[in-house]
């Protein structure tokens, strides 16, 4: 998925299990979607915390933040408690969301625990991506280069 191209729609279970497609989650304003290797992992808790913690950042722009991995319902509720985060986090257990984003590993990286690549990609209501962001390192830039685009 790159800058301008048109996000399909697509229906995955959150924390909870409640079904949520993106149609749904873009009818209240765009969308930043944030996948993240796996939860309860050193890094992605960095990322998903500072994604909990610019609440307000994203409240003002009048985003919604929506993480996505490949971990069960089950380990994403554990996460989403442990931490209070106050969006939805979507499980892709069978990586086809990871892959029409093009951010699927292959099997050695599902062998190292880390089956999706770090990847941020800011949705507006039009279903188009308006930012792509890329960082395994920097936990921190996706929130924030999301936040930028949304004010751009």
């Amino acid at each position: 998925m790159r800058e301008g191209d048109e996000v399909p729609d697509f229906e995955l279970p959150d924390q909870t299990g409640t079904k949520r497609s993106l149609s749904a989650l873009l009818a209240d304003g765009p969308v930043v979607l944030f996948f993240y290797p796996a939860a309860m992992t050193g890094g992605c808790t960095k990322e998903a915390c500072h994604f909990r913690d610019v609440a307000a950042e994203f409240a003002a722009a009048g985003a919604q933040r929506v993480g996505i991995s490949r971990d069960s319902v089950d380990k994403q509720k554990k996460f989403a408690d442990m931490h209070s985060f106050d969006y939805p986090l979507l499980s892709d257990a069978d990586g086809e969301v990871a892959t029409m984003f093009g951010v699927a590993r292959g099997k050695f990286g599902q062998k190292l625990g880390a089956p999706v690549k770090r990847y941020t990609f800011v949705i507006g209501t039009d279903r188009k991506v308006h930012k792509v962001i890329s960082s395994e390192m920097n936990m921190e830039m996706h929130a924030d280069e999301a936040l930028a685009a949304l004010a751009s």
